[in-house]
This record gives structure tokens, sequence and C-alpha cells, in this order.
């Protein structure tokens, strides 16, 4: 194929890639896991750099676009857990879509960032995969315990309540995210070691996970207390001066950057990381810096595949597309980045259109109804995707998800379902906590 007709393909995928961003529990690496097998099968008429460009741009709207459903339908992915309490708020004051359009400006200006360091990865990245390799292990152990440290009791104080009553409260909360840890790490220690999801299916081994873990939840606590969603309004101007847009959006550059290079780290965690450094105070840049990181962490994380003579293979899209090729040379790293460019000034404007409409209709709908619809949609993709199995493995890590919706204490913690298993096997106690909890 010409130069022409990749891009070309890489917008219809980025168009796609957008609308599948609406739909709450889908996400972009299953669709895509579903591309790879048919074009493994010959069922898919594209080269492996054409497939390689389109899912690019599927890439790049999806990660644009999935802010609507996290900020309406508190159904976020693992990448923009950290952003839904601030986005909640904005939308209880009728600021949902201003919400939204923060995240997605964050977005677009990462990726015109990404793109202008797109000439100078590989002397960036080169050195410091030499010198990160070899300490993988303890800077994970040091993450996950910044993560769990860095909750904070949050509870009023109570006229008359003994202080062992007020240390009690305090406790329940941070209680919630150490268990909320600790069950999800033991829920991915079962699935990457013996997991009841069968083998053909590979795939898409934590989409069960992921659904019960992040999407469900939010869906099932607006299905059960949720009431009618307050008027929103469309912002005549976005309250973004143009200085806090580029901290915010550099601020989520870096910490998308770290997400797409270090292995297992989130969007959502590099975005908090990053946030913690920068001293993030303002809801304002919260949210334009967590819109930054996440589409970072998920286009960033496939550039790197095309980097010559880096290759680095991060990120879901990444592993499934070097199962069918392996991009090289300058001219499909150029395409790489034009495709994610161009995909996403499609996709932003894409979400303004859906941003529009979402903020006139939302108020108007029985949000109990809507959550439900939702959710029904999210199970039926798992028992599609992933069978009787998946919807057992779902059926299991929802109420996990729902500890940090209902007790306390951060929903990213739920990512202990990849950060604690692929911890362990990084400093060599995998095989024996398995071993230890009967897996092997």
């Amino acid at each position: 194929m010409v130069e022409l007709e990749l891009i070309s393909l890489a917008l219809a995928g980025a168009f796609v890639g957008a609308v599948l961003g609406l739909v709450p529990g889908l996400h972009v690496y299953n669709v895509a896991g579903a591309l790879v097998l048919a074009a493994a099968a010959g069922r898919l008429p594209l080269s492996g750099e054409a497939l390689a460009l389109g899912m690019a741009g599927l890439v790049v709207g999806w990660a644009m676009t999935n802010a609507i459903p996290a900020v309406f339908l508190f159904a976020p992915d693992d990448a923009s857990a950290g952003a839904i309490l601030p986005a909640t708020r904005y939308m209880l004051q009728g600021r949902g879509a201003e919400a939204v359009l923060l995240m997605g400006a964050g977005s677009l200006a990462a990726l015109v960032a990404l793109a202008a360091l797109a000439p100078a990865l590989d002397e960036i990245l080169r050195p410091l995969r030499a010198i990160v390799q070899a300490h993988t292990g303890w800077m994970l152990m040091a993450i996950i315990a910044f993560l769990l440290l860095g909750e904070w009791p949050r509870v009023d104080a109570v006229p008359g309540e003994s202080p062992g009553r007020r240390l009690a409260r305090a406790w329940a909360w941070l209680g919630a995210g150490l268990l909320t840890f600790t069950l999800s790490g033991l829920l991915g220690l079962v699935l990457m070691t013996r997991s009841p999801i069968p083998a053909e299916m590979a795939f898409q081994n934590l989409l069960p996970a992921f659904v019960g873990l992040f999407a469900l939840p939010g869906l099932v606590q607006v299905g059960l207390f949720g009431g009618a969603l307050p008027a929103q309004r469309w912002p005549a101007r976005l309250d973004l001066p143009p200085a806090l847009w580029a901290r915010g959006a550099l601020t989520g550059l870096a910490g998308g950057l770290f997400a797409g290079f270090l292995p297992v780290i989130s969007g959502g965690i590099g975005g908090l990381l990053a946030g913690h450094a920068t001293a993030q105070r303002d809801e304002r840049l919260f949210l334009v810096s967590q819109g930054a990181s996440k589409i970072v962490y998920y286009a960033g994380s496939l550039l790197l595949l095309f980097v010559p003579g880096l290759a680095l293979t991060r990120g879901g899209m990444a592993w499934m597309l070097t199962t069918i090729v392996v991009p090289t040379g300058w001219r499909s790293y150029a395409l790489a980045v034009a495709a994610l460019a161009l995909g996403g000034a499609l996709a932003f404007w894409l979400l303004v259109v859906f941003a529009r409409a979402t903020a006139r209709l939302a108020p108007r709908l029985n949000p109990r109804i809507l959550a439900l619809a939702a959710a029904v949609v999210a199970v039926a993709l798992v028992g599609a995707f992933t069978g009787w199995a998946g919807l057992f493995v779902a059926a299991v890590a929802t109420p996990i998800g729902l500890i940090p919706v209902l007790i306390g204490g951060r929903r990213l913690n739920a990512l202990g379902v990849l950060l604690l298993p692929i911890t362990l096997n990084a400093i060599g106690l995998g095989p024996d906590v398995a071993r230890l909890l009967g897996l092997s």
C-alpha cells in the first residue's frame, strides 16, 4: 500500500476506535485481539504494515473518547480509574462535558508533544532502557509501596467520638485499599498461572478481570443508588489557561511515557506519580494530566514498537502485533507517528461531537436503566469473548472492584491484578508463591 492509503486506513481505525470508546466495559485490546486472530487465520485481507497502522488509529481513537463513559457512567478502564473522583464532582455540578473536554485537551496536547519528541525517542530511551532493565523488580516494589502508603484516611471528625472509634473508621478506609490490592493481586496470580480461560482465548485473558474490577462496580453503584443526573451545560469556553494546559500535558506526557516504558504500570499510575512529583492541586490540571497520561500510555507504548533500533514491546497492543509483524525502518516509524497524530486530531473532533450529544441526552435518561443496559452490554462482551469461564472470572472480580466503590480506598488499588504477579515474577518469587498457593 502507498503511504496515503495507509494513513487513510489509520484514520478509519481512529473513527472506529472513537465509536468503540463509547461502549462501557469494552477495551480496545479485546477488539484488537479478535482482529489479530482473524489476520493470523488469513480472514483479514491486510498486510502486516497495514494492520499495524490500522491498530494505531484504533487505539488512539478509543483512548480519546473512552473518557465519556468514564465520566458519565462511572465505568473507567484501568488507565483512567484515577480520574473518576474529580470527574464525578464535575458531572454532579452539571459540568461533565467540561471534564471530558479537559481530559481530551490533555490527550491532544500530549499527542502533539509525543510527535515532537518522536525524532529523539531512540536517543532518549535507549540509554534509559540499559539503566532500568536491571532494576525493574525493585522499581515495581517501590511503586506498589507508594500506591499503598499514599492512601490517606478520609474521615470527618464526629463530635464526642472516642479516639479508638475514630481510628477504627480511619482504618476502614485504609484497610479497604489494602484488601482491594491483595484480593485483586491473588486473582491476578491465578489468571497468570492457572487461568480457567481456554488457551485459544489467551488474548482476552484479562478482559473479564478488568470488566469486573473497573467497569461493572461503577455501573452497579449507579444501578443501585443512582438518581437523575443534573442538567449538563456546555461550556461557552474552556477555562484552561495556556500555561496550565501545557503543565498538565507535560505532566501527563511524563507519566504516560514512564508507564509505557516500564512494564505493568498503567497510565493511571503513571499520571498519579507524575502528579505527585509536580505537586498538582488544581482539578483542571489533574484532569488534563490524566487525559494526557492515558493516551500516551496507550499510543506511546505502541509507538515504542516502531522506533528503529529500539523495537521495545510494551503494552497489550504491541504484544499482539508482534505475533503478526515487527515494524522496521524509519518509513514505518514516520507513518506510525503520522497515524497517531492525525488519528488523534480526528478523535478529538469526534470527542467534542460525542460529548455535546451526551451532555444533552444524559439528563433525559434514567441513569439506573442506562447503567443496567451498560452492564448487560459489558457482561455480554465478556461472554462473547471468553465464554462461561470468563463470566465466572468477572463474577469473582466484581465484588473486589466494589470494595473501593462502596467502602473506600483508591480504585487504582485494583491494579494489583497485574502489579502483584508480575512484580513477584520480576524479583524471582513468582514460582515459589504459586507453589505455596497450590497453583503450580
